[in-house]
């Protein structure tokens, strides 16, 4: 030992190369770590945005098999009902097959009466025809299913390269600092969920309807929604359950100071809107000039949306009770077991959907049973949620 640290003493070391040789490995691995921090986030969000093997393999085998069965018409014994104002008209803008399956299916299990209800759901070209086989081949009691290619409408404004890009309803993933009566401020995250550019389409593409009520395609309904058919809104255009937990005060970064700040923020999911209103006020082209000017700064097509959106509506939002729906299921782990059994309407608005692995699995449960397992094509993609 003794000639051993004789020999480490005959070779001194600079206490400076220590120094410099630590401070490369720690510059080196915080490199590291932040690499693999950056490529988490990217695998993770590339997991919410793709559609799901299983989905995918269902989405091509209804297609096929829609090609490959006998010309038939579709929608011939319910057509009547696509136009009359009296009856209870529904509006889906999807493009999976198994979500908007789960919102009609979970509307009419729990409404009183079927046979009053028209369901219209709008998708792209590409998923048009297995929408269109699913509702044909899956029967919901009474209720009309009728699936419209938004691509195809031919429509006095229509702007097909926007409605090919931004169609399904907006969520915009805001941060801001939150005091909650603390000495301490935290940031908290929220998804403002809002109509896209071809919600505003409404109006043109329902000429006949007086009132429709909009449901998103992450939304499962536990109550009958028939008492908004009868609410008197007192003028205003759009009856939404507003988020009061975000005052668009808080988001000046995002929205500017053209806003009153103690405003809650709305949210669609659950929307009564009254489109005989809509008409006279022309919000179509109130939103589309809004868009023109929003669009002449700098900001993402989600910003621009989120900004036009809540100007258009702003003083014509008529309040829901919050009882009619409960949002957070996407993004919130901390969701109250007991408000989720009281609400109306359940909204899975946030990354983590119901129908992916990365759902939060105490609330995929909720989902799921309104899926028709037993189906063949579920079987045969292996869809198994």
């Amino acid at each position: 030992m003794e000639a051993t640290i004789a020999r480490a003493k005959s070779f001194p070391v600079e206490c400076n190369n220590v120094d410099k040789k630590l401070r490369q490995i720690f510059d080196m691995t915080e490199d590291e770590a932040n690499f693999h921090m950056k490529q988490s986030a990217f695998l993770y969000q590339l997991a919410v945005q793709t559609m799901p093997k299983s989905f995918h393999c269902l989405s091509m085998r209804l297609t096929v098999e829609c090609f490959k069965s006998p010309s038939v018409d579709m929608e011939h014994s319910q057509a009547d009902k696509y136009s009359d104002p009296i009856l209870h008209h529904y509006v889906i803008f999807s493009n999976n097959v198994l979500a908007s399956s789960v919102v009609i299916n979970s509307t009419v299990i729990h409404a009183r009466e079927s046979k009053n209800l028209v369901f219209h759901v709008l998708t792209d070209g590409q998923n048009y025809f297995a929408m269109k086989l699913w509702f044909f081949r899956n029967t919901f009691k009474e209720a009309a299913v009728r699936v419209l290619n938004i691509e195809q409408l031919n429509l006095k404004y229509h702007d097909k390269s926007t409605l090919l890009h931004l169609y399904l309803p907006v969520e915009f993933r805001v941060a801001f600092h939150s005091v909650d009566n603390k000495p301490t401020t935290h940031d908290r995250t929220q998804y403002i969920s809002i109509f896209s550019h071809a919600h505003y389409l409404l109006p043109e593409i329902f000429p006949s309807l007086k009132k429709v009520v909009v449901l998103d395609d992450d939304v499962v309904v536990q109550k009958d929604l028939s008492a908004l058919w009868n609410l008197n809104m007192v003028g205003k255009v759009n009856g939404a359950v507003q988020l009061c937990s975000v005052r668009l005060g808080q988001l000046k970064n995002y929205l500017g100071d053209s806003f009153e700040k103690n405003s809650c923020a709305w949210m669609s999911g659950l929307n009564i809107v009254d489109l005989v209103r809509w008409r006279e006020l022309d919000l179509t082209e109130t939103y589309r000039r809004l868009v023109r000017q929003v669009s002449l700064g700098e900001g993402s097509t989600e910003a621009i949306a989120l900004h036009a959106s809540l100007l258009t509506f702003q003083d014509q939002i008529y309040a829901l009770d919050g009882a009619w729906a409960l949002s957070g299921l996407g993004h919130d782990y901390g969701v109250d077991i007991q408000a989720i059994k009281k609400a109306a309407v359940l909204h899975y608005n946030g990354n983590m959907k119901p129908w992916l692995e990365l759902g939060i699995p105490r609330y995929r449960l909720y989902w799921k049973k309104f899926l028709n397992l037993e189906d063949r094509f579920l079987s045969e993609c292996n869809v198994n949620s």
